[in-house]
């Protein structure tokens, strides 16, 4: 299928700037900056989500502390040798940045109501077996690694997520089997142990899935129909 980002990977993020920008990287004289972005929950907490900027999208106003912004692009990875182990990095690779006017208390309330403040699309291949697991509440949890193709022979790893009723259809799921899942990209901390007995904080982010169908392709044709959806 074409890998184009609109069509297999792509998302819409509203939320504030938190901290200060950093140099990340150059490409052919194009400087590459990294910032995060602070999103709101409904539960009241937010989720803080590091997104890489081209200089060529941003002036020195754009990303003040608290500027509230509509970002749109790709959920992206990488990997990052350090220490001579491999670790999977994930970022939002913005393709459009737009400053976004304050509203008053009211008129937020409206816009949390019609408008998307964090939503992901992604079209993309099992590359390994779901893990699926229950709390000690009872939670139902499937845990889905997603390779998404992208240009130039290259592709992304999205860590997702799945709940309830979405987690037991995932269990079954096989390695290479195509689907499309919707959601939200979440952030989250955890402990990490080493062997010398330290704890380091480490934060880790995923796709929470919403909606989750399988894709399978027609024989002797190119199109495609959804085979089961949750």
């Amino acid at each position: 299928m074409d890998t184009n980002y609109l069509e297999n990977n792509y998302l819409t993020l509203v939320g504030k700037v938190t901290g200060e920008k950093k140099f990340s990287h150059e490409i052919y004289g194009e400087r590459f900056y990294i910032f995060n972005l602070s999103i709101p929950r409904l539960s009241g907490n937010s989720d803080i989500i590091p997104i890489t900027v081209s200089e060529r999208l941003i002036n020195e106003e754009t990303l003040q502390e608290g500027k509230k912004l509509l970002v749109k692009g790709q959920f992206r990875s990488y990997n990052s040798y350090e220490n001579e182990k491999n670790r999977l990095i994930l970022t939002v690779f913005a393709k459009d940045i737009v400053e976004v006017e304050e509203s008053n208390e009211e008129e937020s309330e409206i816009v949390k109501k019609d408008v998307i403040t964090n939503e992901v699309v992604l079209i993309g291949f099992i590359c390994k077996k779901p893990i699926y697991r229950q709390t000690p509440f009872g939670r139902e949890i499937s845990d889905l690694l997603l390779a998404v193709n992208r240009a130039y022979n290259k592709s992304d790893y999205i860590p997702c997520i799945a709940w309830g009723r979405n987690a037991r259809f995932c269990q079954n799921l096989e390695v290479g089997t195509q689907v499309k899942v919707v959601g939200r990209v979440q952030s989250r901390t955890y402990e990490k142990k080493h062997e010398d007995g330290t704890v380091e904080t480490r934060v880790a982010y995923e796709v929470s899935v919403g909606s989750l169908e399988v894709i399978e392709e027609k024989d002797n044709s190119n199109e495609v129909e959804n085979k089961e959806a949750v």
